[in-house]
């Protein structure tokens, strides 16, 4: 199961009824945050959800309504008494920028670890999960990001009684461990059928339309996009501030064949997204205008 909440939808600066940018994943006990724009904390607390337990705050780039939130969010993990490690992932400068942020947190009670993205694309491994970060076409350096969570094959309990292998080594066997033991090397091949479909969410805002995104977020079961503009004489305000229309986003969500398309990022000047749906859902019928706090929670098909 994967807990996908949309915390925060606004672009620039945040409104009365949307907060800045901010996105929340939890799985396996593991809570992931990309971006905290100005907002973020009281999002979480409307959702019900606390700052504490988050392990890993991603960045896609460095503009304020990205990361400004980011220095108060630390001060209330520290204030909660927090001492496991908080792992920041990000653009190169990542370091400098948080340790600028940081002259009013200065003091902490937990260690601040730091992952500099230096590719164009580049894997970050965690238990049970993955994340790969992706760079698109901003007005500064900028990433999206893939979280996929595999799925091995079924536990064949007949394969393993014709090869005879210890029924205690099972349980390792299928979490997916090789056992050496009395000459002999057992691997999860031996017991597991064909990999299953696994669970895949993509987000990506402020960008141009660039291929890297459909290709990094090909068969996502959730893609969230930015469509800083609905209407359709801003296309040239989207080419100049390097951002992407509506209707440019339903274009990757097809090329990408995504099973849901949410919106995001929303310019402060356009009040009811919604109200470009129609002509959205005619190029990618699957499209949400989200909102704030739009959750879903993402299982594994059933076979």
């Amino acid at each position: 199961m994967l807990d996908v909440s949309l915390l925060g939808t606004g672009g620039m600066m945040p409104l009365p009824y949307r907060w800045l940018t901010s996105l929340m994943l939890r799985y396996n006990g593991k809570s992931i945050l990309i971006d905290c724009g100005e907002g973020t904390q009281i999002a979480l607390r409307e959702k019900g959800w606390s700052p504490n337990p988050i392990d890993v705050i991603c960045f896609t780039h460095y503009h304020a309504d990205h990361i400004s939130g980011l220095p108060g969010m630390l001060l209330t993990m520290g204030n909660a008494e927090r001492r496991e490690p908080l792992l920041l992932i990000g653009p190169r400068g990542l370091v400098k920028v948080v340790n600028a942020l940081r002259t009013i947190a200065p003091e902490l009670p937990f260690e601040i670890r730091f992952r500099e993205i230096e590719e164009d694309e580049q894997g970050f491994d965690f238990e049970g999960f993955r994340l790969k970060a992706f760079k698109v076409n901003h007005s500064v350096i900028c990433y999206g990001y893939s979280m996929t969570v595999e799925r091995s094959g079924r536990f064949d309990r007949e394969r393993a009684q014709q090869q005879q292998i210890p029924m205690k080594l099972w349980s390792r066997l299928q979490k997916g461990e090789t056992i050496e033991q009395e000459g002999k090397v057992y691997t999860p091949d031996m017991v597991l059928g064909a990999p299953r479909k696994g669970l895949k969410v993509t987000y990506c805002t402020d960008t141009r339309p660039v291929d890297a995104i459909a290709a990094n977020g090909a068969g996502s079961d959730l893609l969230i996009l930015e469509g800083m503009y609905g209407e359709p004489e801003k296309l040239a305000k989207a080419r100049e501030k390097r951002h992407m229309t509506m209707y440019e986003a339903a274009r990757v969500a097809r090329a990408a064949e995504a099973a849901e398309l949410w919106l995001t990022h929303y310019s402060p000047s356009m009040t009811h997204p919604e109200a470009f749906l129609g002509d959205v859902r005619k190029i990618f019928p699957n499209t949400i205008a989200a909102k704030d706090g739009r959750t879903v929670e993402l299982n594994f098909d059933e076979e």
